[in-house]
Order: structure tokens, then sequence, then C-alpha cells
């Protein structure tokens, strides 16, 4: 499976925004762009997509930017990755001819059907909240390293 960078800047973007949920301050793009290295421009794009997908509210003014639309426990990664990913939830398409439809069929049943059913799934179990979690945990294995 092939992500597009959009996907993954989505991603790492709502899972800092995440990280900063309890303080209920609103995040900026350029704090993003910055803490990240993702062009501003680009993360506009993603934010945009964000917003129409009700995953994040837009707020204005100067102390301004974004926020969650809810919880980091209720936003999961396929939730992000659907608002973000057109081409990675489409059907696929049929691959033979009409006269092996019996073929056609088993592939869809048993294989694409069955994959998209298995990825789906997987990505409704992980939400924000485990991502924050295990970025906490990396961060603390990152700050015990040693170097000689």
């Amino acid at each position: 499976m092939r992500i597009s960078s959009k996907g993954r800047y989505g991603l790492a973007a709502l899972t800092s925004i995440a990280q900063n949920y309890e303080s209920d301050a609103c995040t900026t793009i350029v704090s993003i762009s910055e803490k990240l290295g993702i062009s501003k421009i680009y993360l506009e794009q993603v934010f945009s997509l964000l917003k129409r997908a009700e995953l994040v509210v837009a707020i204005k003014g100067a102390q301004g930017g974004y926020k969650l639309s809810r919880s980091p426990q209720t936003i999961n990664v396929f939730d992000v990755l659907r608002s973000l990913e057109q081409s990675l939830f489409e059907k696929t398409e049929e691959s033979v001819a009409r006269e092996a439809n019996g073929i056609e069929q088993a592939m869809q049943k048993t294989v694409f059907s069955a994959v998209d059913t298995a990825i789906a799934s997987t990505l409704e179990k992980i939400s924000l909240y485990d991502l924050v979690t295990e970025a906490e945990k990396q961060k603390k294995t990152d700050e015990f390293m040693f170097y000689i």
C-alpha cells in the first residue's frame, strides 16, 4: 500500500495538533510547518481537505489557527486518510473480460474486497491518541540514546 505525501503529512500534522489537544490552544499552519519541516503552502492544501472532512475547525483572528473537531481518541487514521487519499479507498477496477466473469467475481470477493476490508479495519483501530502515545514513547527512548 502506498500512501501519498498528502496523507502522510496530514496524519503527521493532526498528530502534532493532537499532542496539544488538552491545552485547547489553536495551532497555526506556520508552527506545524516549522515543527515538521513541511511546506506551508502544501499544508494549507492539506488542511483545506481536513476542514472539509470536518476533522479540524479553523479559528480566525490573532490567536487563531486550527483545532481538532473532536478528541484524539475519536479520530482514527481511517478518517484522516479517507479525507486525503481519494484513490486509496476506490473499488478495484475489473481486471479480465466479461467472458471470464466467474474469475473476476472470485478475485473481487476473495482478494480485493478482503484486502480493502482488512486495511479499513486496521486503520479504524488506530486513533490519533494512539499516535500521540507512541510518539511520546519514541521521544523518551530517543532521550536516553548515548553516542560515543
